[in-house]
């Protein structure tokens, strides 16, 4: 199919410029990454989507071609909805759903928490709803190890760059990966290079001060509160987050529908393409666009009633 495809950047809160593109027509879908992700994920539904929805993809602070920000202090969850919210402001969309994949499950989580007029739904994808260090592989290994990581980083910068530059954006990664978390029989290997591609030139100060940040967010607090209709994928085999964690995230928001993805690990979107582009298509037709109706028969019935209802001022 063929689309153009509308990009630019807009100077965030603390002078920030943060970048983005878009294309197609009809319902705002905005899509947020996991942390070190450059777009990657969202290949298949993009495409999928673009000829009957506005889908939105944009670059977190510190990834791809958005600038880092001056203050290191501004990488929390809670600086990303900022953008996110200028970033809305900026083209012009008042209400969307929101894809979060990763990371990008706490993003638009804490959206719903700050801006919950804006939200249409929510479609979490292979994400924790807090601390994701803590339950990685099933342990906390990754939360006490990650800091020593970053200190060690700091001693031994040049070190340290020189290995993660060479290394990761090589075949070796992707095996390695292969026998760490992504499943070789669902995944292609060009669909998964363009992320490590992108991770091997990330700032890595940048990249453990965010991801120690996100492992001090949660959303537990008002998870019962929300409202809008929500759409959980789980991988069956995701070992960075388990699948109980979606089961339980599903359990604790009144309005979701969970659906698991048979042998899907952490990079499902780019595993189960097809499966999960008819699933939101779905969700889309059962929830979101049903919501819709109603609330604009319930707008025109209220509008009838009020102009067929007599005055009651003095004549």
């Amino acid at each position: 199919m063929i689309y153009k495809i509308t990009e630019g950047y807009f100077n965030s809160f603390d002078g920030t410029k943060i970048y983005y593109n878009y294309a197609g027509k009809g319902m705002p879908v905005i899509c947020c990454d996991g942390i070190a992700c450059d777009m990657y994920a969202w290949k298949y539904i993009f495409e999928h989507f673009v000829k009957d929805h506005k889908i939105v993809r944009w670059n977190y602070r510190g990834h791809g071609r958005s600038e880092k920000p001056a203050d290191f202090n501004n990488l929390k969850i809670e600086d990303l909805v900022e953008d996110l919210k200028i970033l809305m402001d900026t083209i012009k969309i008042k209400k969307a759903v929101l894809l979060g994949h990763s990371m990008g499950t706490q993003v638009i989580l804490e959206f719903w928490h700050r801006y919950p007029d804006r939200v249409i739904g929510l479609v979490p994808i292979c994400g924790s709803f807090e601390y994701p260090l803590r339950t990685f592989h099933n342990s906390d290994i990754l939360e006490k190890t990650v800091p020593h990581l970053a200190r060690l980083y700091e001693k031994h910068e040049e070190l340290f760059r020189t290995i993660w530059y060479q290394i990761l954006p090589t075949k070796f990664s992707f095996w390695l990966s292969v026998l760490v978390e992504i499943n070789y029989f669902l995944v292609k290997m060009e669909d998964f290079m363009p992320y490590l591609e992108h991770l091997a030139k990330m700032d890595l100060r940048l990249f453990f001060r965010m991801l120690q940040n996100a492992n001090q967010h949660s959303a537990r607090d008002y998870l019962r509160n929300i409202d809008v209709p929500v759409l959980i994928f789980g991988g069956e085999k995701d070992k960075f987050t388990p699948m109980w964690l979606s089961k339980q995230m599903h359990n604790m928001i009144p309005t979701s529908e969970l659906q698991i993805l048979p042998m899907g690990t952490h990079t499902s979107p780019i595993e189960h393409p097809d499966l999960i582009c008819l699933r939101i298509e779905k969700f889309f037709k059962e929830k979101i666009n049903r919501k819709s109706r109603k609330k604009q028969a319930v707008k025109k019935e209220t509008r009838r009633i009020s102009e067929n209802t007599p005055s009651s001022g003095n004549e």
